[in-house]
């Protein structure tokens, strides 16, 4: 049995998650295979927009890119376990761990992973690619925000108010 057919009879049916924008998971794939395609080609091989990589040593690079493709990597495995670990019994939303310093911790992982990368190797070309994925995954979050405001109403309003998009916030309100 493959991860996909797994991953599909574990969760379908689960009237607890809100829904996701019906071309999100697509998206998301292509944008990670034209990112690593890109990233690849350009760090290895063509080497067209690298030239930032003779600015910023290697010694500085390699460091803060594992520092944030770790904290991409937690963001990743905590929120997906957080989301997915077991079937809530009462449906709400979820305020708990990584979800109670930014609302869209998974989204905000993959757009670490990317950074991350791009700091390894300053791809001018990766860049470019960086920034449509986080468009597209700014695009399809706010889509999903309508579906749980639909679902949740005041609960998620109040949410929004006291948890930021994005950026999580030094201190908590």
């Amino acid at each position: 049995m493959g991860l996909r057919q797994t991953w599909w009879e574990h969760h379908k049916g689960r009237d607890d998650l809100a829904g996701e924008h019906e071309t999100g998971d697509a998206g998301q794939a292509i944008l990670a295979l034209l990112f690593a395609a890109v990233w690849v080609l350009d760090t290895f091989f063509l080497q067209y927009t690298t030239v930032l990589n003779d600015l910023v040593p290697l010694w500085v690079r390699v460091p803060l890119g594992c520092v944030v493709l770790v904290v991409a990597g937690y963001l990743a495995r905590t929120g997906l376990a957080i989301v997915f670990a077991e079937k809530r019994e009462v449906p709400g939303v979820i305020r708990e761990g990584v979800f109670s310093r930014v609302r869209h911790p998974i989204y905000l992982s993959e757009i670490l992973l990317y950074s991350g990368c791009l700091v390894l190797s300053l791809s001018l070309a990766a860049a470019g690619v960086l920034l449509a994925a986080i468009a597209f995954l700014h695009y399809i979050s706010r889509h999903e925000e309508q579906l749980l405001l639909a679902r949740f109403g005041e609960d998620y309003e109040r949410y929004m108010r006291e948890v930021p998009m994005w950026i999580p916030r030094v201190r908590k309100r």
